[in-house]
């Protein structure tokens, strides 16, 4: 992403999520509605002289002793109003038919109340007809009790056994039957429409909109816009959704500005950005103003695929016509720029929109830290991690796992045990992902005990294993030789039914790399082809690696037309890989001329392609080609990593250029990333040597005050300074941590 100042940014993985949407509709209803007949107003439409009368209601007539016996049962209803009514009805129960409910309903449909316990009465004697369940919505409806009205709808379209399609025509026939006569409030269309939308039932929901334009009615816009939501939240339905929204306003149905949002977010759904954006484009000229949503919406679709140049030129025009991002906009450019690993620039992002006022939730934080765990900026995340609980935001097995995984990525596996121990400290439980990620650290350290022990600890907790768990095993195994134990596991694997996938293999062939087997790696790869699996990228960069670290460039030049031959896409790891090898081998220009070619074809280099470049100018003393490829980097809008600034600062204290090291140490810290020893020793070393003895001084405190061993000379510069000073103290303090660090450590390292 080009380094310029993004204002605002919204949106996240989350993005305008379908919970979102039921939120718009939810805050903005009513939406739209209609089709090709007149403008609308309410629910009638104007103009619409050829609109279909409703029908008169004209129920079957009762006799002579039935119209005797509804007007007994009415009278005592109105007269006795006060008396429970199972007592002023129990004489009449006996001789009470389904019938006889309509008849009295007639007498008494001016008192609401009254009709609604009537009803309610009857229907624990039977069930009522369809007919009357109509009429007593209607009366409801026409009383604004919508809460019964839709309880009535439910209740009959959740009895088992219902035939949808044939209730349906009913339903619809005897609701229109006795609309006229028993309330004529068209808002009781717009009831039946939700539930049937709720239902799932679609098309059916359709063939309702569909009948009553024929009478003259429109659904309302609210009702259309949960139909559109809806649709739109079920993958087969958003073409549809979308098709809905295209058709109808050919009759002069106006949407608003949450009907364009939701089809914005479908089209965006489908991956149809540009529609999306067009789209936004002509709500203006259709009478709706853009909102918030409208624009974050189309800016989450650019993030998704990756399209920053349109993301901020859309930013921009939301600057200008006056929209406050909110924190959907925030997020989803916070997760772009994490995605892309422009951590620093997200973290940036993240920082205006506190400023704005606009408070970051668990999810926000959980992908900045996560993204700096995955740039291997630890402290950074553990900085942020510290914050959200200051702000009393309590993180969650996803937030915890994240930061262990990153710790065990970067080595530092007795922190991350700890953050464990904290995490199950807190009630939180941890999950599959959470021992993996644990799991695979023990192994990367060559720690297999323990990585085992976890493991047993795992299933005891009634957690299963998973491929990804025993495939960090079984690389742990591989890169300490132990290739048996690791088929064995293998077999273990296969007995509980877990398949072997390409990342297992893969993790074999290069643990099997790693122990310089280079036969057997490919000899497995030839039986994974056999077993089904086709060797993928990450196969071919693993043989290519080792045989870059072997100086054989021919033979992994021929990995490389192999795998082109075989339709395979490098990435930035494989070049990575080739660039390695180049700069180990010496052959530095060729490293330039890959880097330019990459350059050339649109293939993003990441800080590790210059980082070989750099390391290796950096040993052979040339800090002006370190420093141009070092602005080369900055121009293509590539971040600098820790290994980046050690590179540079044992480079330039080699060429004895100590401002420029302290400056690049101090950006160094202020980013977060931590400084190597080796960067450390070389720093004081060249301070000290230029007699800057107070720079020299405040590295080692600082670098003490870290726990970190410094070399024995080192030591032995301080030991004489503080001794010629007088303080003896502290130099009885350094020998015995000379003592402990150089020798008692090296002792126990070289027994291991």
């Amino acid at each position: 992403m080009n380094r310029c100042s993004i204002s605002f940014s919204d949106c996240c993985f989350r993005l305008v999520s379908h919970r979102s949407i039921l939120g718009f509709v939810a805050n903005d209803l009513p939406l739209f509605c209609l089709r090709r007949r007149s403008l609308s107003l309410g629910h009638s439409i104007v103009g619409s002289t050829d609109a279909r009368p409703f029908p008169d209601y004209s129920p079957k007539k009762p006799t002579i002793r039935d119209s005797e016996f509804v007007y007994q049962i009415s009278t005592a209803l109105k007269l006795r109003r006060s008396e429970p009514l199972r007592r002023i009805l129990k004489p009449f129960e006996s001789n009470f038919r389904t019938d006889h409910l309509i008849w009295v309903l007639m007498n008494i449909k001016n008192d609401y109340k009254l009709v609604l316990d009537f009803f309610y009465w009857a229907c624990l004697r039977r069930e009522p007809t369809l007919e009357a369940r109509c009429i007593v919505i209607q009366i409801a409806v026409a009383s604004k009790d919508l809460k019964v009205a839709h309880g009535l709808f439910c209740d009959f379209w959740a009895k088992p056994n219902l035939d949808l399609c044939l209730s349906y025509s009913h339903f619809v026939e005897r609701l229109i039957y006795t609309y006229k006569d028993w309330g004529s409030d068209p808002y009781v269309f717009d009831i039946f429409f939700q539930v049937l939308v709720e239902a799932g039932m679609f098309n059916e929901a359709g063939k309702l909109f569909d009948k009553l334009l024929n009478y003259g009615l429109a659904i309302s816009v609210d009702s259309c816009n949960l139909f559109l939501t809806r649709l739109a939240i079920n993958s087969d339905g958003i073409e549809m959704a979308i098709k809905f929204f295209n058709e109808y306003p050919e009759g002069g149905v106006c949407w608003n500005t949450t009907s364009h949002n939701i089809i914005i977010h479908s089209l965006c759904l489908l991956r149809k950005i540009r529609e999306a954006h067009n789209l936004l484009l002509q709500m203006e000229l259709r009478g709706c103003i853009p909102d918030v949503v409208s624009y974050s919406t189309v800016i989450c679709g650019y993030c998704d695929v990756g399209e920053h140049q349109k993301m901020l030129k859309l930013i921009e025009e939301m600057q200008i016509k006056g929209l406050k991002p909110n924190s959907y906009t925030y997020n989803s450019i916070i997760v772009l720029l994490c995605n892309t690993d422009n951590v620093v620039e997200a973290e940036k992002v993240f920082r205006e929109m506190v400023n704005q006022g606009i408070l970051p939730d668990k999810v926000v934080y959980t992908t900045l830290l996560s993204g700096f765990c995955n740039f291997g900026n630890v402290p950074a995340a553990r900085r942020l991690f510290d914050e959200m609980q200051a702000r009393k935001i309590d993180p969650d097995n996803v937030t915890f796992t994240a930061i262990i995984h990153g710790l065990c990525r970067t080595g530092k596996i007795v922190e991350a045990v700890e953050l464990f121990h904290e995490m199950v400290s807190r009630g939180l439980e941890p999950d599959e992902v959470t021992y993996t990620a644990l799991i695979d650290g023990y192994c990367k350290a060559g720690e297999m005990k323990e990585a085992f022990a976890l493991h047993n600890q795992m299933v005891q907790r009634q957690l299963t294993p998973n491929v990804i768990t025993y495939t960090a095993l079984a690389d742990g195994l591989c890169k300490r030789g132990e290739l048996d134990t690791a088929n064995e596991l293998l077999h273990e694997m296969s007995g509980k039914g877990l398949q072997l996938n390409i990342c297992t293999y893969n993790s074999i062939v290069n643990g099997l790399c790693k122990a310089g087997n280079l036969v057997q790696a490919v000899n497995l790869i030839k039986e994974m082809e056999l077993a089904g699996f086709h060797p993928d990228t990450i196969t071919f960069t693993t043989l290519m690696d080792t045989y870059c670290k072997m100086g054989e460039m021919t033979k992994a030049h021929e990995v490389l037309r192999e795998m082109l031959d075989r339709g395979l896409q490098p990435t930035v790891v494989t070049f990575n890989v080739l660039m390695n090898g180049f700069c180990m081998t010496g052959m530095l220009e060729d490293g330039e001329r890959l880097l330019k070619w990459m350059l050339q074809k649109g293939i993003m280099p990441n800080a590790t392609t210059y980082n070989s470049l750099m390391k290796q100018y950096c040993i052979r003393n040339n800090m002006p080609a370190t420093t141009k490829i070092y602005r080369s980097m900055g121009t293509q809008g590539v971040m600098p990593d820790s290994n980046t600034y050690n590179i540079l600062i044992k480079g330039h204290c080699k060429a004895r250029n100590m401002k420029e090291a302290w400056f690049l140490h101090r950006e160094m810290v202020e980013k977060g990333f931590d400084i190597a020893v080796s960067s450390y020793n070389a720093l004081i070393r060249g301070f000290y040597k230029r007699k800057k003895f107070m720079e020299a001084r405040e590295l080692f405190e600082e670098m003490r005050t870290q726990g970190l061993a410094a070399e024995r000379d080192i030591y032995n510069i301080f030991l004489d300074m503080n001794f010629e000073e007088g303080n003896m103290e502290i130099t009885l303090e350094l020998c015995d941590e000379a003592i402990e660090k150089c020798l008692v450590d090296k002792a126990h390292n070289e027994k291991i």
